[in-house]
């Protein structure tokens, strides 16, 4: 008895790209995370340097929930590949950015042409969103009342590289990742 050969049929499979969270998606989440006030008054605060939390995100993101002492920020960075959205829940936080799009790699000065910077004062219940590449420092000026806010980014931040500047000078100065602040 001869038996003949099994062929399968299978279909192709097609692939669906996977879309995570845009930037109104996580400016949606953040705005409705910091009116969470139960949430907000959780985080523990510390007179010194800066406090976190790391939230559930929406569709995959990374979220966080931070308390920001009178006097401290950030210092200049980027988010990388990431967009992403922030909100202050109490207080108020300034944000000074840049609305050149830098290169993505292969510097380690630039000179920034005038008229690049921007300010942003975000009392209680304003916030932004962003795209890749955006570089910003974000500040608690007062000297005496916490700030706090909510972040999220998507995708989750592959690296953050923090900068320097003097002037219109800005400087490369090292490139962190995700094992470095979690």
């Amino acid at each position: 008895m001869s038996s003949s050969p099994s062929v399968s049929h299978s279909t192709p499979t097609v692939s669906t790209p996977v879309h995570g969270p845009d930037q109104t998606e996580l400016l949606d989440f953040v705005r409705r995370t910091a009116a969470d006030t139960e949430l907000i008054d959780s985080l523990p605060l510390d007179p010194e340097g800066r406090t976190w939390v790391r939230l559930e995100g929406p569709g995959g993101s990374e979220a966080w929930l931070i308390g920001w002492p009178p006097g401290t920020g950030t210092g200049w960075h980027d988010h990388a590949e990431s967009v992403g959205a922030f909100l202050t829940a109490s207080g108020e936080l300034k944000e000074n950015s840049l609305t050149a799009r830098l290169p993505a790699d292969g510097w380690k000065t630039l000179e920034l042409s005038e008229g690049v910077d921007r300010e942003r004062r975000l009392p209680a219940g304003k916030g932004r969103a962003f795209g890749r590449h955006h570089v910003h420092e974000v500040l608690n000026e007062s000297t005496d009342e916490h700030a706090v806010s909510v972040h999220a980014y998507y995708p989750p931040l592959p690296q953050i590289r923090r900068y320097s500047r003097t002037g219109q000078v800005l400087r490369l100065e090292q490139v962190e990742r995700p094992a470095d602040w979690q």
